[in-house]
């Protein structure tokens, strides 16, 4: 029987135990060792398998660790290592992700919760023999609910000394999603003081403490020293354009393809490079590990299973509208165009920044784009400047997306060009539908994609055709509907007037725009599109064969 998929599933040792399929990181430990840092920050984008990696380190050095979690895996033959390190260290491994309160008193209420649970896993503290009751009282005091911001600022300082003095060794602090908290005060207005939180409690834990042995941060961004950071200076950061520890957030070509010839679903591997891959994390290519595995999991029970947009769908993706509303402006719009072509785009990177700083400027957008995984690397130039690429055909789909819905915004708010466009398509005038057609094309952001099947291209044209008409309400609209002996891309009922509508869209080169009008025409009469809408009582059936190239079009028209 095949091992499960590890869908959601973070903690290391349920993995283990529980006979699901890993692909082994545990390299990390020995490089991390290897490398050693007082305080690592790694950063890497959402579901990149930072939290899996913070809970391996956990069961690792954690001096009630199960050791046979690791019996087969890559640190197990490490012997030396293994005698020195493992189950050596009193560990503690908290996530900050589930702050994300509504405001302050909230955010901090659930800060004080989480070291509650982090310190209720610690009672037996109140029985040890080498803590006095002076340093009882000050554990029990993590213990309360109601604790106060000083407290709380000092807690996980607190922590690790109550549990150097238990077990007679320092302590590992592993820091799970530190920027969340951030992310979220920022979204709700109380940015300065979460900061100020924050910045305490890394200070007090981090910078000053006697009782650490070294300490372990993940995020997706690396937050300025100025914001939070300000008087930490053992801080090694490890972002996605470092070389070091490259190849342990996220799949390696090598490992993806043992995955689906372990299921039988090699045959896959094409789709899964595709829509997955792309991602250049320092000196490596790796895919994102969210998708592949949520996709193998869907294969597994249905082989002729799509893609879909599995990373999509655990964010807003709201940072990739924010660069195309400034697409106004003709670079930004241009390099966007490029992007979706499949081109390489130059920018000066910052990875570290601050919230507040984050939309002040085209360029902090286009670091976050690619800090967070929406843009990656496909080489430095200098100067601390990047090649940026769209990685894959899943992130390229966020991107259309995003277009697509930033167009159909626009168009709804000129009501004026929308009911001219549509007086002229239902009165017939292929001239003026041609330049009112045109001119839409020219103020969006055109999707190029040099190497996308015919098909595709056309889908783009067919998407702001139908984000235009999608606004005339009394209009019935449909898209790829049965008529006739197949499927025509657009058909319209104006019932109030008893007129019909039939659209055929096709991608031509410049030079056969025409013909593939007439193509589109012939189509709808041969394959009897307008069929169905006689049916339905229209009375005037009008047909349109329109064809597309880059931001041109050609109309022709049949009554």
């Amino acid at each position: 029987m095949k091992k499960k998929l590890p869908i959601g599933i973070e903690n290391f040792e349920e993995i283990r135990k529980e006979g699901f399929y890993y692909i082994d990181k545990t390299g990390l430990i020995k490089e991390l060792i290897d490398n050693w840092g007082k305080v690592n920050l790694f950063t890497r984008p959402r579901r990149f398998g930072k939290t899996l990696n913070m809970s391996m380190l956990k069961c690792f050095f954690d001096i009630d660790s199960d050791k046979s979690v690791f019996e087969g895996l890559a640190v197990f033959g490490e012997t030396v290592l293994c005698e020195k390190y493992m189950g050596k260290f009193p560990t503690v491994f908290i996530s900050l992700k589930g702050i994300n309160g509504d405001s302050y008193e909230m955010a901090l209420a659930m800060a004080v919760r989480l070291i509650n649970e982090l310190a209720r896993k610690c009672q037996y503290l109140l029985d040890s023999k080498r803590l006095t009751e002076q340093d009882k009282e000050e554990f029990r005091l993590l213990l309360c609910r109601d604790m106060d911001s000083a407290t709380f600022c000092h807690s996980l300082y607190s922590l690790s000394e109550l549990l150097c003095k238990h077990y007679g060794n320092k302590v590992i602090v592993l820091i799970d999603e530190y920027d969340v908290p951030l992310a979220k005060a920022f979204d709700h207005g109380y940015y300065d003081k979460m900061v100020l939180l924050l910045r305490n409690l890394l200070e007090h834990t981090l910078k000053t403490n006697d009782y650490l042995q070294f300490a372990v941060l993940t995020g997706c961004l690396r937050i300025a020293k100025e914001s939070i950071f300000t008087e930490l200076n053992n801080l090694r950061v490890r972002s996605i354009s470092d070389a070091e520890f490259d190849e342990y957030f996220g799949f390696t070509d090598a490992e993806v393809r043992s995955l689906l010839g372990y299921y039988g679903i090699s045959e896959k591997y094409d789709t899964v490079k595709e829509w997955y891959d792309g991602y250049r994390f320092g000196k490596a290519d790796v895919y994102c590990p969210w998708d592949v595995i949520s996709y193998c999991d869907e294969l597994r029970t249905d082989k002729d299973a799509e893609p879909g947009n599995y990373w999509t769908n655990t964010s807003s993706n709201d940072i990739v509208r924010r660069i195309i509303e400034k697409a106004d402006t003709g670079i930004t719009k241009r390099e966007i165009e490029s992007l979706l072509a499949g081109e390489a785009i130059v920018k000066e990177i910052r990875e570290d920044t601050t919230y507040r700083d984050l939309y002040d400027s085209v360029d902090n957008i286009w670091s976050v784009l690619f800090t967070t995984g929406y843009l990656t690397s496909r080489g430095k130039v200098e100067n601390g400047s990047f090649q940026l690429m769209i990685p894959n055909r899943e992130i390229r789909r966020i991107f259309e997306k995003q277009v697509m819905e930033f167009f159909k915004d626009r168009v709804s708010r000129d009501g004026a060009a929308l009911d001219a466009f549509c007086e002229s398509l239902k009165n017939g005038e292929a001239k003026a539908v041609e330049r009112q057609f045109t001119l839409y094309l020219q103020k969006t952001i055109g999707i190029r994609d040099t190497f996308a099947r015919k098909n595709l291209k056309e889908n783009f044209y067919h998407g702001i055709l139908l984000g235009i008409l999608g606004f005339k309400e009394e209009w019935i609209v449909s898209s790829n509907k049965e008529s006739g002996e197949g499927y025509s891309d657009i058909q319209i009922e104006i019932e109030g007037e008893a007129i019909g509508i039939v659209i055929e869209i096709k991608y031509a080169e410049n030079d056969k725009m025409e013909e593939e009008c007439h193509k589109a025409l012939k189509q709808i009469e041969e394959r009897h599109y307008g069929q169905r809408l006689c049916e339905e009582g229209m009375l005037t059936i009008l047909k349109y064969g329109i064809a597309c190239h880059k931001k041109q079009c050609r109309v022709a028209m049949e009554q």
